[in-house]
């Protein structure tokens, strides 16, 4: 049930960032997914312990979902950084 809960998660989480960063056109559900769970075990790994929340693995919760969410456009602007030159 844990993957599940990370393709569903990590969809909307990445889908969430790229409105937020301006890239939803530029790309699909496939790298959604790839962004949200990529950034939500960033911010499980990097945010969560400082902030002292749970990570969507310990159960989803709001602030779970928003340390992912903080997580992944951190990734998207570092992303935008390599590929255009700047965050935005």
């Amino acid at each position: 049930m844990g993957i599940i809960m990370w393709l569903i998660v990590g969809g909307v989480v990445g889908w969430l960032a790229s409105i937020i960063m301006r890239r939803d056109a530029q790309q699909g559900i496939f790298l959604n997914i790839i962004v949200g769970i990529v950034g939500a075990v960033l911010a499980g790994w990097l945010i969560a312990p400082l902030l002292g929340t749970a990570t969507i693995n310990e159960g989803l919760s709001v602030a779970s979902f928003l340390v992912s969410l903080v997580g992944a456009v951190i990734l998207l602007a570092i992303v935008n950084l390599f590929t255009r030159g700047r965050a935005r």
